[in-house]
């Protein structure tokens, strides 16, 4: 790691960070960060608690003369997304992650960085341990599994907090302050296929796309990046149609909340149309690359040679797959009609693969609308079905409505506004925050969210400026300063 990590101000905040991220903490693997984090609380001789699901929750005493003001739940999540380049060596579940400070950013080597929700985290233990500053009643709330399936937050019983005020320390923009969120789903589609002989005239090929930016499936989804999955597709499916091609296997994307970067396909192409098939690749390859020349300027497709696998899909059950996937919505489904800018309502091929027999496809769909959720939801399934797939629907949690009248959020304006000058923009997001899960178990309790500025999250490219994590904290200390009275 690089030292001069260590000499950022604020100087608690970045020590923590550091801390936290020595430890392995991917989504669904997080014993030792839990451990890490109970440890951390016992060692400051506050209560800590761990409930039934793996949620840690530690409670300090508001700090002289604040011990009236209404108690304040200080919450993040403990997981990160695990995604990292191709040519980058790297184990997710042994190993720390390796920070460098670029510029006014901090950075990851090739890695994602783990500010998402790793800064929030950080800022809280650096409350927790100090001494010297002003703060209510405090309730952390470190949540488990966040970025796969919200399953910390869902498993949070009514009854565990005792705050009346909730702090979310998970959004990306320093001059924004959230107040709702989107819902969402998961589509898990799987079905087998019919394996033949490849004929002994095909010649083995690999192809793949990378060189993509990726992303957050809900804070980016709107920005027009290039989904690998539906790119891979697109250029299989040309293949198909025009040449005598064999499809051996397929791996595209990953995780479900990020926008998918690489995709690689092994086909077989007959010796006789080899030269042609490589002509027309090239020239279908321009084509994707003008079209996306502005939104994706590192977009790589390539044709290498590869072995030849004795085994590929059907004809039959190869049209059918990339038929399907083609028919398939990725991207923007609708805007909000009340909120100017606002994506309502989503999907995200997140993963295709291919081998051994099973197709899967996996994707996410978001909406501030439950109902325009379900209906795309029900609309991709139907179109998957028709394919041959069966489907599955799973791990739904519901938006977060906004409350414009939020009595939290006039304290955060107005210490806005006396800090820095100028009025925040209060916002809803299309990205998954807890506040939604959580609220309905505590329907009393007032919630709000902020963060510093992260860029890229959810992909190689994350990263955090330096600056506004300053005054993220800075503003932290003020809103806790002005925490009302019980």
């Amino acid at each position: 790691m690089n030292k001069e990590i260590l000499n950022l101000e604020p100087r608690p905040v970045w020590k923590n960070f550091s801390d936290l991220n020595a430890v392995p903490r991917p989504s669904k693997k997080e014993e030792r960060v839990i451990r890490f984090m109970m440890d951390f609380g016992e060692r400051l001789g506050l209560e800590t608690i761990q409930d039934k699901v793996g949620n840690v929750i530690i409670r300090k005493p508001g700090s002289k003369g604040m011990e009236d003001r209404q108690m304040v739940v200080l919450q993040s999540h403990l997981d990160m997304v695990h995604q990292k380049n191709t040519a980058t060596d790297f184990d997710f579940e042994t190993e720390g992650i390796k920070m460098f400070v670029n510029g006014d950013w901090v950075r990851a080597e090739g890695t994602t960085l783990g500010a998402d929700n790793g800064m929030g985290v950080a800022a809280i233990m650096a409350l927790l341990e100090s001494t010297d500053i002003p703060h209510p009643p405090l309730e952390a709330l470190f949540t488990i599994d966040e970025e796969t399936g919200m399953t910390g937050a869902m498993g949070l019983e009514g009854g565990m907090l005792k705050g009346s005020i909730l702090l979310n320390l998970d959004t990306e923009e320093d001059d924004e302050i959230d107040i709702g969120c989107a819902g969402g789903i998961d589509i898990t589609a799987k079905r087998t296929y019919r394996e033949t002989d490849t004929p002994s005239h095909m010649s083995g090929f690999e192809v793949s796309v990378k060189g993509l930016k990726g992303g957050h499936s809900g804070m980016d989804i709107h920005r027009g990046l290039g989904n690998a999955n539906k790119i891979m597709n697109r250029i299989l499916l040309n293949a198909h149609s025009n040449f005598n091609i064999g499809l051996h296997e397929l791996n595209g994307g990953g995780l479900r909340n990020a926008i998918p970067r690489e995709s690689t396909a092994l086909i077989s192409v007959s010796n006789q149309e080899a030269d042609s098939f490589k002509k027309e690749l090239k020239q279908w390859a321009n084509t994707i690359r003008e079209e996306l020349a502005m939104a994706e300027p590192g977009l790589d497709i390539e044709l290498m040679p590869s072995g030849l696998n004795h085994k590929m899909v059907s004809a039959d059950d190869l049209s059918q797959l990339l038929r399907t996937v083609y028919a398939l919505h990725n991207g923007v489904y609708a805007m909000s009609a009340g909120i100017p800018d606002l994506v309502e309502t989503s999907n995200n091929i997140a993963r295709v693969s291919v081998k051994d027999g099973e197709m899967s496809v996996q994707c996410l769909t978001r909406s501030s609308v439950n109902s325009a959720k379900l209906d795309l939801a029900e609309s991709l399934r139907s179109a998957l079905m028709l394919g041959g797939f069966s489907v599955k629907l799973s791990g739904e949690y519901p938006g977060w409505k906004p409350n414009p009248n939020s009595a939290i959020l006039k304290v955060l304006t107005s210490r806005y506004q006396a800090l820095f000058g100028e009025k925040p923009e209060v916002v809803a997001c299309h990205a998954g925050l807890e506040c939604g899960i959580l609220g309905q178990n505590y329907p009393e309790m007032d919630m709000i969210s902020f963060g510093p500025t992260i860029k890229g999250a959810h992909s190689p490219d994350e990263r955090v400026e330096i600056k506004s994590v300053q005054k993220f904290w800075r503003y932290l200390l003020d809103i806790l300063a002005h925490i009302p009275a019980a």
